[in-house]
């Protein structure tokens, strides 16, 4: 599967994709797909404190199902490890990090990107945001092992423009990072070329999931996952759960976690009876 970079991305309003839900045998037509899915916002509600998006024991028996019929794996821009322990499944692959580190069964560990060479950047870079955002109420600084989430869902609105700003500064000081806009969130990332549909490249090249009879799924709800929808434009398909503030290279909708569970559900019945 090639890199889409230079290829003409078509972009949607997210309201006006059509539901994902009423015929998921036609989506995927006679081929066997590959599911690549987000996990915050998309196997468990988005929520004020990430330690507390608690993956659900029915979410939990719908996923390992469905990795018992194709690969499936959680493409998240919490630590690997972090997301892997969420689901605790090792059925499943995982790329933490937007894709800088991926493991999965078979002892397979890896991490592509080169993003080691950021990490004394991003420690400084930490200690920075620390001290200039203790004072901001519901400013939350999260260190993962490549990258740095600014939360400010919890700052008061009249203060959020501060946050950015202290955020930017501190990127201005840094070639190495780059930011990684979200829902409430700001991110300090590798400034690399890589992100999470690259991620999903890697996997479909290291799995041999490039074939004629495999279709790849991306399911996604943040602004970190259009990089993923436009690699696979034409050649898979993208999923958008719920809603974000942008355009979408997504083709189709899910309104919320409890319809991508129904929809994993469909896609398990689909494949078992191609069988």
């Amino acid at each position: 599967m090639e890199n889409n970079t230079h290829r003409n991305i078509k972009q949607t309003n997210p309201n006006e994709l059509p539901s994902a839900l009423p015929d998921v045998q036609q989506l995927i037509g006679n081929k066997k797909p590959a599911v690549f899915l987000d996990y915050d916002g998309c196997l468990s509600p988005i929520v004020k404190d990430p330690d507390k998006a608690i993956l659900t024991e029915a979410m939990r028996s719908t996923l390992r199902r469905l990795a018992d019929v194709c690969s499936v794996a959680v493409v998240s821009g919490r630590d690997r490890a972090d997301v892997k322990g969420l689901v605790q499944l090792e059925n499943l692959y995982y790329a933490g990090s937007h894709g800088f580190d991926i493991s999965g069964p078979g002892n397979l560990h890896t991490e592509p990107g080169g993003a080691a060479a950021a990490i004394p950047a991003l420690d400084v870079a930490q200690e920075e945001l620390k001290e200039q955002l203790q004072n901001i109420e519901g400013a939350f600084v999260e260190r993962k092992r490549y990258a740095i989430a600014v939360h400010y869902r919890n700052v008061p609105e009249e203060q959020v423009s501060e946050v950015l700003e202290v955020v930017q500064e501190v990127l201005a000081k840094h070639q190495e990072l780059k930011p990684g806009p979200g829902k409430k969130i700001m991110e300090l990332k590798p400034n690399l070329d890589w992100h999470k549909g690259k991620a999903v490249l890697w996997l479909m090249d290291k799995l041999e999931l490039n074939q004629p009879d495999i279709v790849p799924l991306y399911i996604g709800d943040d602004l970190t996952d259009e990089d993923a929808f436009a690699t696979l434009q034409g050649q898979g398909v993208g999923i958008m759960v719920g809603e974000h503030d942008a355009l979408t290279a997504a083709e189709y909708r899910l309104e919320d976690v409890t319809e991508v569970q129904v929809f994993l559900e469909a896609l398990t019945k689909a494949v078992k009876q191609q069988a």
